[in-house]
């Protein structure tokens, strides 16, 4: 028996950051010893219960009770850039606690830049298993792969990859023992029909999470045909991302200052040192003289680092830059289309005609339809999903968290459970559904369900909203004491 057409069947969260004090869904209580706010791993926060009971409340309403919802992570998950391994580790399992029993048994994981570490020990692990293990003394050996295949759930079991760490936090409780979370990097894909869904954390979109492959063609215009691929892009930036952005906040007492540069919108002195340094050791390995430092080294300095030194996220007034905006369609267009076509051409699949785009990573969430010429539709419908983490002193009207619902026929609804800036400072928080369909096309039946599910003066959807605001001026404290650090 299937599930009902307006039954939620997959259910989509990212950038939780879990266990960085300034999430909404890390608890907090005063340090004794220091007097300040802190995250408290052994309790779950007002918002992550509050955020349960309202996803609860939603699937407990399915028509057809004969299949749970699947979980799709989409990256940034627990936070192990910027907090301590066991205290993420430990507020990611109090979310497993609360909410594990609403999904299904196999859950999706696609890791995103601060919990890149995730997806490099599943690789690792899964090339020495799948593969080296399999193999005699003197075979000819492959090169380890960066990647998997998008459309991951028509693969065989034996070829999905488990996350280790996870797994284990997960199976260490008896009754969760038949429970997977299942890795997918960078993009996993749904299709059905004419349909495809693809869900992606977000960072390949952005100019700063593809520096080596931009120092690379600058320094080395001749080879930027060469990168074309979704794999090309990992095995040209994986150890920048996972250095940078999944390890170097962990290492001891440094890792606490790296955390209030990141706090502070990075510190445009020492990044420029840094992109210095990486571009000189890439003149250094691939040029034959010292002309590449003396007159293209900083001319790549000036015209890069003001790019980088500003994420995406710290854009306010805009749901995506200019610059994040071309990112998008140029990953769209060249390295997912062409990951898209070599995978339906080999399971003798049509390209679909209609392609949506589910990413995380700015915590600016927004639903728009993008003209992208590569595509055979009307265009490609975007959705974000925001994020759960204060970043800015001030409310900012973009910022906020939702969490994207899926039905079997892969209709595509963002409920927008808070944005920081709804009226006056920490004002009234709205949850509200939102459907981007393409041009010419009405809601659909899915959207118009939800919508009348979520009833927002009635529980469990107005204590969530009454919840937030107070959440919101703890974080923002928390960040003003770093500020003044």
């Amino acid at each position: 028996m299937a599930p009902g057409p307006n039954d939620i069947r997959y259910v989509c969260l990212s950038d939780m950051h879990l266990g960085a004090e300034l999430s909404l869904l890390s608890d907090l209580k005063i340090d004794p010893v220091t007097d300040k706010l802190q995250v408290d791993p052994q309790n779950v926060s007002p918002v992550l219960q509050g955020l349960v009971d309202c996803l609860r409340d939603l699937i407990s309403q399915n028509e057809k009770q004969i299949q749970q919802p699947t979980l799709i992570l989409l990256g940034d998950i627990p936070e192990l850039a910027l907090a301590n391994d066991n205290t993420a580790e430990m507020v990611f399992e109090r979310f497993l606690e609360k909410a594990i029993e609403l999904f299904a048994k196999e859950i999706i994981y696609i890791p995103g830049n601060h919990d890149h570490h995730l997806w490099e020990s599943a690789r690792e692990t899964q090339y020495v298993l799948n593969y080296l293990a399999k193999t005699n003394p003197k075979d000819p050996l492959e090169i380890p792969w960066h990647t998997t295949k998008i459309f991951m759930e028509l693969e065989e079991k034996s070829n999905q990859i488990p996350s280790f760490l996870l797994n284990t936090l997960l199976h260490r409780y008896d009754h969760l023992k038949d429970f997977t979370i299942n890795t997918a990097y960078p993009n996993f894909g749904l299709i059905k029909d004419k349909r495809c869904i693809v869900f992606h954390h977000g960072h390949f979109v952005e100019s700063i999470y593809l520096l080596m492959t931009t120092l690379k063609n600058l320094i080395f215009p001749a080879q930027q045909a060469l990168t074309r691929t979704v794999d090309d892009l990992e095995a040209e930036n994986f150890a920048w991302i996972d250095f940078f952005w999944s390890t170097l906040g962990r290492s001891g007492e440094f890792g606490k200052d790296v955390e209030i540069i990141y706090d502070k919108m990075l510190n445009e002195a020492q990044f420029r040192k840094l992109v210095e340094n990486l571009a000189t050791g890439l003149a250094a390995q691939y040029g034959k003289s010292g002309w590449l430092e003396d007159t293209i080294i900083k001319e790549i300095i000036d015209g890069l680092v003001h790019k980088l030194v500003y994420p995406e996220r710290s854009q306010i007034d805009q749901y995506l830059s200019q610059d994040t905006e071309h990112g998008l369609q140029d990953y769209l267009n060249r390295p997912l289309q062409i990951q898209i076509v070599h995978e339906c051409t080999n399971r003798n699949l049509y390209f679909p005609r209609e392609v949506t785009f589910i990413f995380g990573h700015t915590h600016k969430p927004f639903e728009k339809v993008y003209d992208f010429g590569a595509y055979l539709g009307d265009g490609v419908p975007v959705y974000n999903t925001g994020g759960w983490v204060v970043e800015t002193l001030d409310p900012a009207a973009k910022h906020g968290g939702a969490v994207v619902l899926l039905n079997e026929n892969l209709d595509v609804v963002s409920l927008r459970m808070y944005n920081e800036a709804n009226g006056p400072a920490d004002g009234p928080v709205k949850v509200e559904v939102h459907e981007q369909p393409l041009p010419g096309q009405p809601n659909s039946d899915f959207f118009n369900h939800l919508n009348g599910l979520v009833q927002a003066d009635q529980p469990p959807w107005d204590k969530f909203a009454q919840t937030v605001p107070d959440e919101l001026r703890l974080r923002r404290k928390i960040l003003q004491d770093k500020m003044n650090s």
